[in-house]
């Protein structure tokens, strides 16, 4: 027998728990009814996953479930916000409930991981479709934006690069019985990426501009330049990368999925001299690592240094929907 939906938001969402504070109302009514502690401005971002596009057919509906929500909790992380509340609307071609089941769990232990509720959305037919609008609250004034970076700035990424991208290769060759398995590390970061939550509270008012890796380096990087109309130097051989991608792949294929594959919702900020010392100090009390790769300059254009001293022009390579 169907699931009808409003059984189906019963069963599978209205259940879960909430970590997020100041709701007065949450699912089961037209809207939630949602209080902002004073002093604090709202942040909110989209995101929408589409099988095929965003994820594979068959890809576990918990790990989907993880994935979409670290996804856009990476917005609020670039912004320095604390997450607070999530709605999704979810598109299905059937109720199909040992699906339901699995990413309702795997959805439990998202918002637990990030302190969110689960306060609304909406169920309809169609092609499998997830989208999820994240709420966070940041102090009036503190928010982290694209704009604000000056020449001289060093551009630094948190954790490693390029890892979402082979963990997303490692799977596919699986799956074409090219490899026995995929290494568990890479496959991790490509199902669990993690916000980087913590660190982008510790940056306000230290880091000048921040956002999130997600349609690539040089591509996100682009945007946060473009947005002042500056440049950057990046050293090449300064890239981070994980010991399991040295594993399986070359220097030139690292390189290419840290420059443009995109997907690792790691955190790219510029941070003037002058807090480099302060930076230093909020890293130890975090369970992240962050390297500097190179310089905001004044003129336009990216340029990549390599070891034997010579540069090269970068472009702004990335993800792009259209």
């Amino acid at each position: 027998m169907a699931v009808a939906e409003f059984e189906l938001i019963d069963r599978y969402f209205k259940a879960l728990p909430g970590y997020g504070r100041g709701v007065d109302l949450g699912i089961g009514d037209d809207c939630a009814l949602l209080t902002v502690p004073a002093g604090q401005q709202l942040a909110v971002s989209i995101d929408t996953l589409v099988e095929g596009t965003h994820f594979l057919p068959d890809m576990p509906a918990d790990q989907l479930a993880h994935r979409a929500v670290a996804s856009c909790v990476s917005d609020l992380a670039a912004m320095g916000a604390e997450p607070v509340w999530v709605t999704l609307a979810l598109t299905l071609p059937e109720a199909d409930e040992a699906w339901l089941l699995l990413l309702s769990e795997g959805l439990g232990e998202a918002l637990q991981r990030y302190g969110l509720s689960l306060v609304g959305g909406d169920t309809t037919r169609g092609h499998r479709t997830l989208s999820l609008q994240v709420h966070g609250w940041v102090p009036q004034g503190q928010a982290l934006t694209r704009r604000g970076a000056k020449p001289g700035d060093g551009i630094w990424v948190s954790g490693t690069l390029g890892d979402a991208m082979a963990g997303l290769d490692q799977l596919q060759r699986a799956l074409r019985s090219e490899l026995p398995a995929p290494d568990p590390y890479l496959l991790q970061r490509f199902y669990q990426p993690c916000a980087r939550i913590a660190l982008g509270q510790a940056l306000r008012g230290i880091a000048s501009a921040a956002l999130d890796v997600s349609d690539g380096l040089l591509a996100d990087l682009g945007h946060l330049l473009k947005a002042d109309n500056l440049g950057a130097e990046i050293a090449l051989d300064r890239l981070p990368y994980s010991p399991a991608m040295l594993a399986h792949y070359d220097a030139h294929q690292a390189q290419q999925w840290a420059l443009a594959g995109g997907e690792d919702f790691e955190l790219c900020f510029t941070v003037p001299e002058a807090n480099e010392a302060a930076l230093a100090a909020v890293l130890c009390d975090l369970d992240v690592g962050c390297q500097r790769i190179g310089r905001v300059r004044a003129e336009p254009g990216l340029n990549g240094h390599i070891q034997d001293g010579g540069s090269v022009v970068l472009q702004p390579q990335g993800y792009q929907h259209f």
